[in-house]
């Protein structure tokens, strides 16, 4: 019996998922065979497929069974570049989709990559084959100007700029409050970044803010070999961090299911449109999905089970503006 669910969506990362299973019957034995980066993890909610994974840890306990899985780009992790690739001046989507079509070519786990959006943003970048993994390579361009979600087994690429709502949320629709937070420490001025040692090139961006001062930040960027593409991946960064985000978080409450929302198209990278008043900083902005989390109780014979659906959305530094 399944007594347990939870699962997540993120941008530019990797979501999870996990189930408690009570077994009975002969459900044992086979939940004995499940192995890690053997088997999937495949979850439904009201008919809607809505999150698959490969499973990567399993605790058997005297009668109860835990099962953990991530998604497909997990395995991006565990991969490193298998071809030496050099891109001169070209959108950053291409290649995020290099990068991840030659992270499976040797072995394909099932996955499938949509470009949403080009990213608008160009640059030059050169892979090494055998340096660096994967996942590190594609979680430091999502840095420099273009965001990537998965769902299902389907890798999405799609502009930082891009702002469609798939709903909105209102305090009538989150009885139980919100959070609204700034970050200050992510605050960031003016970006230094230097591409290879090679390459020998510096990009610089921003300068002493009128209102907040001088925040200065230096990263080196070893895949960038020229000082166009150290440049556009500096403006990248200072566009996300020039003034302090406004993050709101529904603290783990259920929505209310009168909200005019499809919990299946909480997609990261899409936004919702917020309206509260219900604390000291009043919010009525689109503000962009960072984050889902949906965790579910079966319930017994007494209890009735239960949905918390928790949903994490944010404002960068140009829609704070």
């Amino acid at each position: 019996m399944l007594t347990e669910v939870e699962w997540n969506r993120v941008l530019d990362g990797t979501s999870s998922a996990r189930a408690l299973i009570q077994p009975d019957g002969d459900c044992c034995n086979r939940l004995g065979s499940i192995g890690s980066w053997r088997s999937r993890l495949v979850i439904y909610r009201d008919g809607q497929y809505v999150w698959d994974g490969t499973v990567t840890d399993v605790t058997w306990r005297l009668g109860e069974v835990e099962v953990v899985a991530e998604d497909v780009s997990v395995w991006l992790d565990d991969r490193v570049p298998h071809a030496t690739k050099v891109f001169t001046n070209v959108d950053l989507s291409e290649i995020a989709q290099w990068l991840v079509e030659d992270g499976f070519a040797p072995d394909d786990p099932g996955h499938v990559v949509e470009i949403v959006g080009k990213a608008g943003v160009t640059g030059s970048r050169s892979y090494t084959a055998g340096i660096g993994q994967s996942g590190d390579h594609l979680r430091q361009l999502a840095e420099a100007g273009i965001d990537y979600t998965v769902i299902g087994n389907k890798i999405l690429l799609l502009p930082e700029t891009q702002l469609i709502s798939v709903g909105r949320l209102s305090d009538a629709d989150l009885p139980e409050g919100l959070e609204v937070g700034e970050d200050g420490k992510s605050l960031v001025t003016r970006w230094i970044i230097e591409g290879s040692d090679d390459s020998g090139v510096i990009g610089t961006a921003g300068g002493t803010d009128a209102y907040y001062g001088l925040h200065e930040r230096y990263i080196q960027m070893t895949e960038i070999s020229d000082a166009s593409s150290a440049m556009q991946a500096a403006q990248a960064r200072l566009r996300t961090t020039s003034q302090v985000p406004v993050f709101i978080d529904t603290q783990q409450v259920t929505i209310s299911p009168l909200a005019a929302i499809d919990v299946p198209s909480l997609v990261p990278g899409w936004a919702l449109d917020v309206t509260s008043a219900s604390t000291c900083r009043r919010v009525t902005q689109r503000l962009k999905i960072t984050g889902v989390k949906v965790t579910e109780t079966g319930g017994d014979s007494d209890t009735p089970g239960s949905e918390s659906v928790q949903v994490q959305v944010a404002a960068a530094a140009t829609e704070v503006a």
